[in-house]
């Protein structure tokens, strides 16, 4: 299902609404009006808002200047409650913007509310234990990924342009591939820093957005360097277009830590290395051997994390009980509490994937692979109802290539292939580089678009 009619917003991504909007061919008022009048004629599918601005709040200029979009609700935008996807406290109204919005801001967005995600973001899918789950719009019986689930629904189905997402396992590129949208997780420190993540002993988190055309992605990265930039990366500048300039790519089919994707995700990397070789770039397999304790020490300290929230949760509302933390946060909870004597360890394996990340790209520019194992699994499948150990071992399955960019704080974008699966839900491929590379990413992504245009909900 999608919301595309005759009406200010049109097709228009965001760079071409905003271009319209400085023309004088739509007033911003216009555009924020028909936005809200598509979310309301999905939101009773899709699910996809946790709570709407009474008086949306308006950028202060920018490149995008009066386009409608959304924060995600575990981000701070003063006056509006930042719930987290969480029952366990009741939200109370924030009284300043978080630093990554005030950087948002200043590209010109107008903010309509906020989207869902699942419980404090652990979940590859936004789903709950009781309340309805965000569905994907190209099969509303799927999801639409997590934990930037709401926010990739609505920009999917046509409610709005843009949407903030943020990323600290796959969280920006996840509900990308499922939705067939651009998510480009920025490296570390390229944004201004994540306000729930800055403080832990490893920084997993970066904030983005997820949108329908590579250029959207490149504009929000030029205007949020012009708002802020980090004197320790190179910067990025406006990328407008493929450079022409030849790559050296490596890809794989299986993660790194030997899970096996399947038939479909498979053949949607293989057709994507096959016209990247016609468009005059080598490509060639490669392998990349990270510490076999990988998956499990990245589950330790994902534990680690519902341990300290459920410890510290008072800050978030005075009413916090852990115990309504859902049934996915408790048993990671449980896990950490098992291991607890191993972080020392698990912190200082996790830290050393950096090593192997690099001795992979020797000699390449970037690497390609899934996204995931499969493509978005049935609503139901991820669900926190579904028991702890087997949940654990399902998402494990599922989620086998997003999480090494976040320990090593590379950046990684997600892209929609040219393939389908039989229900016609998206398959989403992955490009990864070197610390600082967003400009050889968006060049590898304007290349593919402009082979062969991403394909179109209203067209399906």
């Amino acid at each position: 299902m999608h919301a595309f009619r005759d009406d200010a917003l049109g097709e228009h991504d965001a760079v071409g609404l905003a271009e319209a909007i400085r023309r004088g061919e739509v007033g911003a008022a216009e555009a924020a009006r028909d936005a809200a009048e598509r979310v309301r004629a999905v939101e009773e599918r899709l699910h996809a808002v946790q709570v709407y601005a009474g008086a949306p709040a308006p950028g202060a200029g920018g490149v995008f200047a009066g386009v409608p979009t959304f924060v995600k609700d575990n981000t701070d935008h003063q006056g509006l409650p930042t719930g987290h996807g969480s029952a366990a406290f009741t939200a109370r109204p924030a009284r300043r913007h978080a630093p990554f919005t005030r950087q948002f801001l200043s590209s010109g967005v107008t903010v309509l509310g906020k989207t869902r995600l699942p419980e404090f973001g652990f979940s590859p899918t936004t789903e709950y234990e009781t309340a309805e789950p965000v569905r994907n719009p190209w099969h509303t019986g799927h999801s639409a990924g997590g934990s930037s689930g709401g926010s990739a629904a609505l920009v999917a189905a046509g409610a709005v342009p843009i949407a903030h997402a943020n990323d600290g396992g796959g969280s920006i590129r996840i509900p990308a591939a499922c939705c067939g949208l651009v998510g480009l997780k920025p490296t570390r420190g390229r944004v201004v820093p994540n306000a729930q993540s800055r403080q832990l002993p490893l920084d997993l988190v970066v904030d983005g957005v997820v949108t329908r055309s590579v250029r959207d992605t490149a504009a929000f990265l030029a205007a949020a360097e012009t708002h802020w930039r980090n004197p320790k990366l190179p910067p990025v500048g406006l990328v407008e277009g493929p450079s022409g300039r030849r790559l050296r790519i490596g890809f794989l089919l299986d993660s790194p830590n030997g899970v096996t994707s399947d038939t479909a995700t498979r053949e949607a990397v293989t057709e994507t290395a096959t016209r990247l070789e016609r468009l005059g770039h080598t490509v060639e397999p490669v392998e990349m051997t990270i510490d076999p304790h990988f998956t499990e020490d990245f589950l330790t300290y994902w534990g680690m994390l519902s341990f300290l929230l459920g410890a510290t949760g008072r800050t978030l509302g005075t009413d916090f009980d852990r115990h309504r933390m859902d049934a996915l946060s408790r048993g990671l909870r449980a896990t950490y509490l098992e291991n607890w004597r191993r972080t020392p360890g698990v912190l200082r394996r996790l830290k050393r994937t950096k090593e192997a990340y690099a001795a992979a790209f020797r000699g390449l520019d970037l690497l390609l692979t899934p996204v995931l194992a499969h493509p978005a699994p049935p609503i139901g499948r991820l669900a926190p109802t579904v028991p702890y150990p087997e949940l654990v071992e399902r998402i494990l399955a599922y989620v086998a290539f997003t999480p090494v960019d976040n320990v090593v704080g590379t950046p990684s974008i997600s892209l929609p292939s040219t393939r389908a699966t039989d229900d016609g839900l998206p398959v989403g491929v992955m490009f990864s580089g070197r610390p600082g590379s967003e400009r050889t990413l968006l060049d590898v992504a304007f290349t593919l678009e402009a082979d062969h245009p991403f394909r179109r909900i209203q067209d399906a």
